[in-house]
This record gives structure tokens, C-alpha cells and sequence, in this order.
């Protein structure tokens, strides 16, 4: 079992290298006997990645249960964790301090690796049917196991630099799957957009372990975890801050969110995997990961809550003033990850990372939901819906689940999940842990953020499944998704992750070994359910209106999610390539300005000089005779 580790991070790569290699569709194509060119090649191709990327996942999703239930692994319980399992492959010597390739699980990495292999394996078999028509769907599927092995490095990895490595080539893999269809300009520019914000947030990331690093005289966790109370204030405070710009980035959290609702520019599987196994979790894991260093930090731990409270509130309401059905799913991704913040900031690691499950399991529920929904009407957007309920029964009975969860309504998982957060949050307002400024915004926005998402969740079933019935056909959101409205539901690839994803929805929660707060849980519900009532009493008043409109004149500074992109653009972007611009036309000037003036002054000067020769022989014998004539002259009067 030592080797599981390992094996459940080469699975996925080696299934990447496969599907990018053995599946490239031959140059000399063939013709068949219906005289379509080159359609068995695609689909033979289609067919070998299919099985590259399935049949590995769900091998290494196996490995990673069998990690999880190995005895003493009892994170999310009341038990005692038991010692790591993995070994380590080598030392990197690099003059100073050595780089150790160690791959272990825990109790906390093995818990996460079952939902990332999980999530993954349940978007692999989706995508079967998700993209059969896309000729480009085996380079999709290997950079989905390549993104699955880079998450399951950093959640196995045992040295802060290994760890670093994955954390990178999630931030690739994530470019190129977020601008699969890059013909459009708008998928192409969200790709870059997250690379480029992921990648600013990486910087402080990558100076954070270097500190931390240093100060403990070693990257391994386990050896920079026992030297955190042997380090000074300081020291800590500045690493946990450098290390909360990469979670920030990675995690969707303020001020760095901004990529991820752009981000559903990719096909709707990879916004599951995104938004609820991958890259998004990487960031809540490491603060879980490293909690010892920054429960050590007030100062970081005062500045996660305000992040998270801001984070959480706002992309409520911007949720709640979407039309694009992803869009709403992306903002309310953000504001469930900036209650696994809260969380964290309010001192209880197991309450965040039993919300980051349960919410792995509703959000790529709903995501997948969201995708049958779209490949059935063939738009994003819910104005464009209605009615739903009907044509798409299994789907519109798995989306109630998710929509429940999201909301924290029980018996489903989010009710757990979320009532341990609001518990930590509610227990930090007498602990001292934050201050109390902190720890009152927190409680107070994580509350009236448990409405919004009851408004915004109750908003967008109303109108995906009730109401009137969109039109007959639709113009196609996504390349080689859409079609015409029948009466059947999806393909059963589609079908059978969705069923099965319900499950955990519904009933992990119980697994987590949580006890519920009823004084906070009945707060809760309560809460949650007067926000679903007012949207339900807005839509009853007018089906065919968008209940959005009790915003009243927050509702367009909502939809533009309260301007961040604009002042973005106003404060970086806008300067930055004026700037660009500037040095363009610098470069043009000055430097190629120079270099083109030194070619005019020597052609110039070689004109002056073909003057003299000109090919008159007569003029050269007259120059000639004229010099000697000089230097005579000159040796009679100098002697």
C-alpha cells in the first residue's frame, strides 16, 4: 500500500501521455463504404481516448479509496489519525536545501483524494457523451488526466516544492481546457484571464514556501509543521500572506475571483472538475494543509476573514442577478468557497474541508445537471428555459437534490456541511482567535449570505424546470453540444454520473462524524428558506418575469458583479497597455529610429564617396599626377 500513492498520481499521467500519442487520427485517411471521409477515423480515435481516460481514473480512484479506508484515516471523525502511508522516492540535492520526492496520504489527503478521483472519473465517463461529436475530444480528455494526476500530486505530495508542481500544471491544464474552443475570441481571452490572475497570485505562492521553507531548514510538511512554534511572529505572518495571494488566486477568493466566472467559457464538464475538484480545492487544502502556521498568524487569519466575508456576500448577490445558468453556478462556487475561508479563519480545519466535500459532491451535481440542461435546450441561459421538468425528469429530481444541498436545507449534505462552518464562525465570536470586528463581519455576512443562496438556488429551479416552455430551437452555446428540444433525456453517459453524484449530495453528510448545532442549524434553515419564500412570492406575482427584479436598483451592479472587472480594467489593464503602447512606440522611434538613421548616414556617405569614383580613367590619371604633384611640392618646401 506504501506504492498507492504513487500509482494514483502515474495512473492519470500516464493515461494523459497515451491519449495525447495513440490517439492521433492517421494522415493518409481512409474512405468508407458511405463515402464519409475520415468519420470511422475520428471515431476510433474518439473511442481509443475514451478508454484512456476512463479506464486509468477510475483505477486510481480505487487506489484513493483504498487510502481512505485504511485504518486510522478518520479525519472528518472523532478518532485519532493514524501514521501516513507512502515512502519517499529520492532527494533532490540542490546546494542548499534538498528537495525531497516523497508522496504520502494522511487522514486529510485521503479523504481529498477520493473526491478528486471520484469527481474526476465521473466527468471522464460524461464527457463520453458531453463531446461525442467533437473532433477534439481525445487532447480534451488527456489534459482532464493530466489536470487529474497535477491535483492528486499536490493533495499526495510530502515536500512543499513537489507540491509546487502540480500546483503549476493544474494552472496550464486549466488554460488549456478553459479555451477548448478557442476559434472564439471570447473562450480564448477567459483562458488567458485565468492563467494570467492564477498566475499573479502564484508569485507571493512560490515566496511563501521559499519562506517557510527556509525558516524551517526544510520543505518537507511534516518537517515545517514541527518547526512552526519554533518560529517568530513575523516569519509566520509573512509567509501565511504571501501563501493566502496563491490560495487566492487558485481558490476564486477576493480579490483575485474575477477569472472564474469567465472561466464557463469551457465545456460544461470542466467547470465541475474546476469548480469542484480541482484548482478551486487546491487552495482551500493548502491553508487546511498548513493550518498549524497560520492559526499561528492572527493577522492572516483577521485578513482570510475579511476576504471571506466579502467574498461570500457578494457573489451571493451576484448569483442572484445572472441570467447565464453556469454563471450563477460560477458566483455561487465562489461564495461556497469563501465559507470553507470562513472557516478556516474561524479555527476549525475539519469544518472547512467537510464543507469542501459536501461541496464537491453538490457543485459537480449541479454542473453536470446544468450541462444535460444546456445539451438539451442549447443555450446558457435561463430566459431561454422553463418548463423542464417535464422532458428532463431524472434530471430535474437531481437538481432538486443539488439545489437542496447548495441551500443547506436537510436531510441532504450541505445542511451538515454548512452548519459546522456556521458553528466555528458563531463559536469565534467569544473564542479570540480573530478580532472582533473579523469575527462579527464574518458571522454577519456568512447569515445573510445563507439567505441570498436560498434566494438565488430557488431563482434559477423556478426557472430552469417551471414556467413556460423555452422555444423549439435554439442557437448552439457550445461547439458540438446543442441540438433541437425533444422529449428525451441525455445519453446515458451523461445520465449515470448524474445518478450517481446524487448520492453523496444527498447523504454525506452523515458520514462526517459532525455534530449538528440545532440552535445555529434551525438559524439556518430558517434563513435559507425565507430567502427561497420571497423568491417564490415574486415569481407567483409574474411567471414569465425574472424574480431578480426585487433587487430593485442593486439589480444591474449585481449582474456586473459590483463592477470589479471595470475597475480592473480602469486601474491595470487600461494602463498597462497604454503603457505597452508607449514602449512600441519607443522602440519604434528611439531604438529603430536609430538603427535606421546610422543605415541613411552611411548611405551618405558611400555617395560622397562614389563621386570619386565614378569609372573616368582619364580622372583617376589626372588625381594621380595631381598628388604627386602635391608631395613634390610639399618635399621642396619642407626642405
Amino acid at each position: 500500500m506504501t506504492t498507492f500513492p504513487l500509482l494514483a498520481v502515474l495512473l492519470p499521467f500516464v493515461a494523459a501521455a497515451a491519449g495525447l500519442l495513440l490517439t492521433r487520427r492517421p494522415h493518409h485517411r481512409t474512405t468508407s463504404a458511405s463515402g464519409d471521409t475520415g468519420d470511422a477515423d475520428d471515431r476510433r480515435a474518439r473511442g481509443r481516448a475514451a478508454w484512456f481516460a476512463v479506464l486509468p481514473t477510475a483505477a486510481s480512484a480505487v487506489l484513493a479509496t483504498a487510502l481512505a479506508w485504511a485504518p486510522g484515516f478518520a479525519y472528518l471523525g472523532d478518532a485519532a489519525p493514524g501514521p501516513p502511508v507512502g515512502r519517499t522516492y529520492g532527494t533532490i540535492v540542490t546546494g542548499g536545501i534538498p528537495i525531497s520526492l516523497t508522496l504520502q496520504a494522511d487522514d486529510l489527503s485521503a479523504v481529498l483524494g477520493v473526491l478528486v478521483t471520484l469527481v474526476a472519473l465521473a466527468v471522464q465517463v460524461y464527457s463520453v457523451g458531453y463531446l461525442h461529436h467533437d473532433s477534439r475530444y481525445p487532447s480534451y480528455s488527456a489534459f482532464v488526466s493530466l489536470f487529474t494526476s497535477a491535483m492528486l500530486l499536490v493533495v499526495y505530495a510530502g515536500d512543499l516544492l513537489v507540491l509546487y508542481v502540480g500546483w503549476e500544471i493544474m494552472g496550464l491544464c486549466s488554460y488549456l481546457l478553459i479555451g477548448h474552443w478557442w476559434e472564439d475570441r471570447a473562450n480564448s481571452r477567459a483562458a488567458v484571464k485565468a492563467f494570467l490572475v492564477t498566475r499573479l497570485g502564484d508569485v507571493g505562492f512560490l515566496f511563501g514556501l521559499f519562506t517557510l521553507g527556509f525558516a524551517a531548514g526544510s520543505f518537507r510538511i511534516s518537517d515545517v509543521l514541527s518547526k512552526v512554534p519554533e518560529m517568530s511572529g513575523a516569519t509566520l505572518v509573512t509567509a501565511t500572506m504571501l501563501l493566502l495571494a496563491g490560495v487566492a488566486g487558485k481558490s476564486a477568493q477576493v480579490p483575485l475571483h474575477t477569472w472564474l466566472p469567465d472561466a464557463m467559457a469551457g465545456p460544461t464538464p470542466i467547470s465541475a472538475l474546476i469548480h469542484a475538484a480541482t484548482m478551486v480545492a487546491a487552495g482551500i487544502f493548502i491553508v487546511a494543509r498548513l493550518f498549524p502556521a497560520y492559526a499561528a498568524a492572527g493577522p492572516t487569519l483577521d485578513v482570510l476573514a475579511v476576504m471571506a466575508a466579502l467574498g461570500m456576500l457578494g457573489a451571493a448577490l451576484a448569483a442572484l442577478a445572472q441570467d447565464d445558468l453556469k454563471r450563477v453556478l460560477a458566483y455561487s462556487t465562489i461564495s461556497q468557497l469563501a465559507y470553507m475561508a470562513g472557516g478556516l479563519a474561524a479555527g476549525s480545519a475539519k469544518a472547512a474541508i467537510f464543507h469542501l466535500l459536501t461541496h464537491g459532491a453538490f457543485k459537480a451535481l449541479l454542473f453536470l445537471c446544468a450541462g444535460v440542461v444546456i445539451h438539451h435546450v442549447g443555450s446558457n441561459l435561463m430566459s431561454q428555459m422553463g418548463g423542464l421538468r417535464g422532458p428532463l425528469p431524472v434530471t430535474f429530481a437531481a437538481m432538486t437534490v443539488g439545489f437542496a444541498a447548495l441551500m443547506g436545507l436537510p436531510p441532504a449534505s450541505g445542511f451538515f456541511s454548512k452548519d459546522a462552518v456556521l458553528a466555528a464562525m458563531d463559536g469565534a465570536l467569544a473564542a479570540g482567535r480573530l478580532t472582533d470586528a473579523a469575527a462579527l463581519l464574518l458571522y454577519g455576512c456568512a447569515l445573510a449570505t445563507v439567505a441570498v443562496t436560498g434566494a438565488y438556488a430557488t431563482r434559477a429551479w423556478l426557472r430552469t424546470f417551471f414556467g413556460q416552455a423555452a422555444p423549439v430551437a435554439l442557437p448552439e452555446p457550445e461547439p458540438g453540444t446543442a441540438h433541437v428540444i425533444d422529449v428525451r433525456e441525455a445519453p446515458r453517459t451523461m445520465l449515470v454520473p448524474v445518478a450517481l453524484l446524487v448520492v453523496p449530495a444527498l447523504l454525506l453528510g452523515f458520514a462526517g462524524g459532525v455534530h449538528v448545532d440545532l440552535g445555529v442549524a434551525a438559524v439556518g434553515v430558517v434563513l435559507a428558506l425565507l430567502g427561497a419564500g420571497v423568491v417564490y412570492a415574486v415569481w407567483r406575482s409574474a411567471p414569465l418575469a425574472d424574480p431578480a427584479r426585487l433587487l430593485g436598483p442593486l439589480r444591474v451592479p449585481c449582474e456586473r458583479a459590483f463592477y470589479v472587472d471595470a475597475v480592473y480594467a480602469a486601474v491595470f489593464a487600461r494602463p498597462v497597455l497604454a503603457l505597452a503602447r508607449l514602449v512600441v512606440r519607443t522602440d519604434d522611434v528611439v531604438v529603430d529610429g536609430a538603427v535606421r538613421g546610422s543605415g541613411r548616414a552611411a548611405r551618405g556617405m558611400s555617395g560622397l564617396l562614389r563621386l570619386a569614383q565614378n569609372g573616368n580613367v582619364q580622372l583617376y590619371v589626372s588625381g594621380l599626377l595631381a598628388g604627386l604633384l602635391l608631395i613634390a611640392v610639399g618635399a621642396v618646401v619642407f626642405t
